[in-house]
């Protein structure tokens, strides 16, 4: 367990924490919905509670990952998953802090420690991608050294981009 500037502690998934990481997946993905997009966004929210994020243990750990949260007292305010991208990689997926107690350092500390847990894993490299329609996400990565490495425009869905048109930009982290 790792503390952090605001108090959040950032820890393994444990049972009892999904419902609270449904719920804060499904509270950041809404409020992210584009004018326009609020439909897709909702299925996008369905399949990837129905795919992944309502067996958030299983699915990481049939990738050969992880997942973590962070809890500030008593409650699930942050979350993040590893999975292997490729040899000496890992991706940093869903991180998400509760958009109405940002900017307290939660975000930096869970990097700090997916970081940490990538590099005692042996791991050369983090990836990881974000959208247009996450600015401070965007901003974040670039100012903690992340750097851009290519970009898309996802047209299908899955369970990383909603799809739709929305452009994804990829990034890696020597570590």
């Amino acid at each position: 367990m790792t503390a952090n500037p605001a108090g959040a502690v950032i820890r393994p998934l444990a049972a009892a924490d999904q419902g609270a990481v449904e719920a804060l997946f499904t509270k950041v993905n809404r409020l992210l919905a584009p004018a326009g997009m609020k439909d897709a966004f909702e299925r996008y929210i369905a399949d990837s509670i129905t795919n992944e994020i309502g067996r958030v243990a299983d699915y990481y750990a049939d990738k050969g990952g992880a997942f973590w949260v962070a809890e500030l007292d008593g409650r699930i305010v942050g979350m993040f998953g590893l999975e292997p991208s490729g040899v000496g990689a890992m991706e940093l997926r869903r991180m998400y802090v509760d958009p109405d107690i940002r900017r307290r350092g939660i975000a930096q500390a869970m990097l700090g420690v997916a970081e940490d847990y990538c590099r005692a894993a042996g791991m050369a490299r983090l990836d990881l991608s974000t959208s247009e329609v996450q600015g401070e996400a965007l901003a974040f990565y670039r100012a903690v050294g992340y750097v851009q490495v290519r970009e898309e425009v996802a047209e299908a869905a899955s369970n990383k981009t909603i799809g739709g048109g929305i452009r994804r930009f990829h990034f890696e982290k020597a570590l």
